[in-house]
């Protein structure tokens, strides 16, 4: 049996919460490999969800989701510079519009207390205006300081740059199909690419770690997807619309339809949840943006439509008993990370140190002596100061033009993106990165020129270069008439 690479531990899927695991596994004198089917880490639930890093007052008492909640929203207050990760602490407001939902804010403030939450406090109606001016139909509201927003995408990146760093590995384009067991334990992993032999797998494969766990012979839970929509507002024009996180009173299968802000200034309302069968379908619809324009205004009546740039859709991986499942598979050398829905995001970082201390009962391993937590400063060329602005065009003029005009992207980020470890090879790569195509255009000015930077950076041609995911070309070679090429 021929193997492609041989590793201790291998990591499937490549969003927040696998990445987050193999940094947290980098610690340790094991070699680790993170696999992802797509071109890219975090091309799933983490590049579409709400981005709030919750305070933890939601989820039931002594849940794996309360535990890790808490934990892990103070685990991001750690790493946030560390890993220089994009983050606000907006803190998070629970807005009640009657007496009845008054009611339930008394039932999360005792919750939030059990599982741990700091600080929490019913505000008055003039209180709520105070911090939210715009919120005029509140009566009361749940005050929680210790929530935020961040930049997910940018989590999840910087979580496996730091695991790259100290010696692991990401290999993209890259699908399990099936695995190798002796005597009921797993020895390898079957993939597109070749066999890679291992002593145990961590599947974090998000909407489909339930698939995952089926290969291995693993069938004790399913996962099924929630879909959310949502509608994002240019921020030159809705910047002050609201200041942090604001939550409706909570529905049975959901947080309710926010508005919120983001680290960038935008505004978005959203999400709503729909369950669905399809495990691809992130398509937006009428019904769905009707939804969420009604169930927004009932906490901002004069939300501004005309500024809305983009809607799109992402999956909650929802487990069938409702919580997280972490922990030992059935099957010997497999372990799940799996239904990641909210609070997932903020769960990372203690998810990932429960899987690796449960990882090293199993393994012999020790934590290294030289483990280096902290990454290199990005730069963002718009956070600058003229004077430094200058110096840095002076040491590298690609600094110095800019490509995407309604963020203020330059060509030097954009490159630096690419060549970064874990580098961008796709459009919405770059995008992701360095918000190239996130402004009130779309990309439709800097796409083109994005485009060129990736196909002479990668040395590819320009036909080559996809948006996203395998078989999303922008561009084609031209025909001639006969149909030959020209």
């Amino acid at each position: 049996m021929d193997f492609i690479k041989e590793a201790d531990v291998v990591v499937v899927g490549g969003g927040v919460i696998g990445c987050a695991i193999l940094r947290e596994l980098s610690k340790y004198d094991v070699k680790c490999v993170l696999l992802e089917k797509e071109p890219d880490v975090a091309c799933g639930t983490t590049k579409a969800n709400s981005a709030i890093l919750h305070a933890g007052f939601d989820a039931p008492t002594g849940s794996n989701k309360a535990i890790m909640n808490v934990l892990g929203n103070r685990l991001y207050h750690e790493l946030e510079d560390e890993l220089d990760l994009d983050i606000k602490w907006t803190g998070s407001l629970v807005v009640a519009t009657n007496d009845e939902e008054v009611a339930t804010l008394q039932e999360l403030l005792e919750r939030g207390k059990n599982n741990g939450v700091p600080d929490l406090k019913i505000l008055t109606r003039e209180e709520v205006l105070a911090k939210e001016p715009n919120l005029t139909t509140a009566v009361a509201a749940l005050w929680a300081p210790t929530a935020g927003v961040c930049w997910p995408f940018e989590a999840a990146l910087r979580f496996a740059q730091c695991a790259i760093q100290n010696g692991a590995e990401v290999m993209r384009n890259c699908r399990v199909t099936g695995f190798v067991k002796e005597d009921g334990k797993i020895t390898a992993v079957e993939t597109n690419l070749g066999l890679i032999k291992t002593k145990c797998v961590i599947n974090a494969a998000g909407v489909y770690a339930d698939e995952i766990a089926y290969l291995a012979g693993d069938e004790s839970f399913k996962i099924h997807p929630r879909k959310g929509e949502y509608i994002l507002f240019d921020k030159t024009a809705c910047n002050d619309l609201v200041y942090g996180v604001v939550f409706p009173t909570p529905a049975k299968n959901s947080k309710g339809i926010l508005v919120c802000t983001t680290t960038h200034g935008n505004t978005f309302i959203g999400p709503n949840a729909n369950d669905m069968d399809d495990k691809e379908d992130t398509n937006v619809t009428a019904p769905g943006m009707d939804q969420i324009i009604a169930s927004a205004r009932k906490l901002i009546p004069n939300l501004p439509m005309g500024a809305a740039i983009t809607e799109f859709a992402g999956l909650r991986a929802v487990s069938d008993n409702g919580d997280f499942i972490i922990g030992a598979s059935c099957v010997e050398g497999l372990f799940n990370s799996a239904g990641m829905q909210s609070p997932g995001l903020t769960a990372a970082p203690a998810v990932a140190e429960e899987i690796a201390e449960t990882v090293a009962k199993y393994l012999p391993m020790q934590k290294k002596a030289d483990f280096k937590a902290a990454l290199p400063k990005q730069i963002h060329f718009t956070r600058l100061t003229d004077s430094e602005k200058a110096d840095l065009i002076a040491k590298e003029p690609l600094f110095g033009r800019v490509i995407c005009r309604c963020e203020t992207v330059t060509e030097g980020e954009i490159v630096a993106a690419i060549k970064a470890p874990c580098g961008a090879t796709t459009v919405d790569a770059v995008k992701r990165r360095t918000r190239a195509g996130m402004g009130r255009c779309q990309g439709g000015f800097c796409g083109p020129r994005v485009t060129q930077i990736l196909a002479r950076e990668l040395g590819i041609s320009v036909a080559d270069v996809l948006k996203e995911r395998e078989d999303s070309h922008l561009y084609y070679e031209k025909t001639d008439v006969k149909g030959g090429q020209e």
